[in-house]
């Protein structure tokens, strides 16, 4: 340390005087987010307007976006300006399923394991809570379902949306970021090795099952029909062979 340079023992960190606006600038800009004062896809004031409301340089401003950036709560386009940005499901979403992907041993049976656990609670809080618009997309799923029974890949992508509908239709914002990674990897497990001969058809009769029951606003008749499903899901990878099992593992 040069020895010209004293520390006022009693006042630490004070001579980070910008860092310290720039991190009042990100508490502030962040509370207004969290609050919902600023919402998704809001743009925020120019660099030198919000120095003059702050009463702080511009270099602090920077500061605080670049912070606000790497935190996921902004996003920084060129030419446009910096817009509020909802990458906290995106986040958790994506660790989630590094998690899952790293995890090797036993995957897929701890994936089923995992959705029997949630899934059924997840179909009785929809038949309780779901809204004429969740309604809409599970029916609207479905349809495309019935289209599609032929073609798996069109298939899964339309059975991926019943269940993420259902997942919407608890009116817990938590519980669609929860599923997604298990509803992401099962789809892509199923790409892989196909479903069982029928799988589709069979599956689809579940899917109508369920949907009937939170029509009818069945929270029991719900949760018993998707454990009816989550057992067909089970018996269908139970019936891989070890080399797809190996393969999926690889993936």
């Amino acid at each position: 340390m040069n020895g010209n340079v004293t520390v006022n023992q009693s006042k630490p960190y004070r001579a980070l005087k910008s860092t310290s606006l720039s991190a009042l600038i990100v508490e502030n800009i962040e509370q207004r987010i969290m609050s919902g004062d600023l919402k998704t896809g809001e743009r925020l004031p120019p660099e030198r307007e919000l120095a003059e409301l702050y009463s702080v340089s511009r270099t602090a401003v920077r500061e605080a976006m670049r912070a606000l950036m790497e935190k996921g709560l902004v996003e920084i386009l060129v030419g446009r300006g910096t817009f509020v940005v909802d990458s906290t499901s995106k986040v958790l979403r994506n660790s989630l399923s590094l998690v899952l992907r790293v995890e090797q041993k036993n995957r897929i049976a701890n994936i089923v394991e995992i959705r029997e656990m949630l899934e059924p609670e997840i179909a009785a809080r929809a038949a309780q809570k779901a809204l004429p618009e969740h309604i809409a997309k599970m029916e609207a799923a479905i349809v495309r379902m019935d289209e599609s029974i032929d073609d798996i890949d069109a298939f899964i992508v339309a059975d991926q949306e019943f269940h993420q509908a259902l997942a919407e239709a608890t009116q817990n914002e938590l519980i669609p970021t929860l599923i997604g990674p298990f509803m992401d990897l099962l789809q892509e497990q199923r790409w892989r090795v196909g479903l069982a001969v029928g799988g589709t058809a069979r599956g689809q009769e579940h899917h109508k099952r369920i949907f009937r029951m939170v029509v009818d606003k069945d929270p029991e008749g719900a949760f018993q029909s998707m454990k009816m499903h989550l057992k067909q899901v089970r018996d269908d990878i139970g019936s891989l062979s070890q080399d797809d099992e190996y393969g999926l593992l690889q993936k």
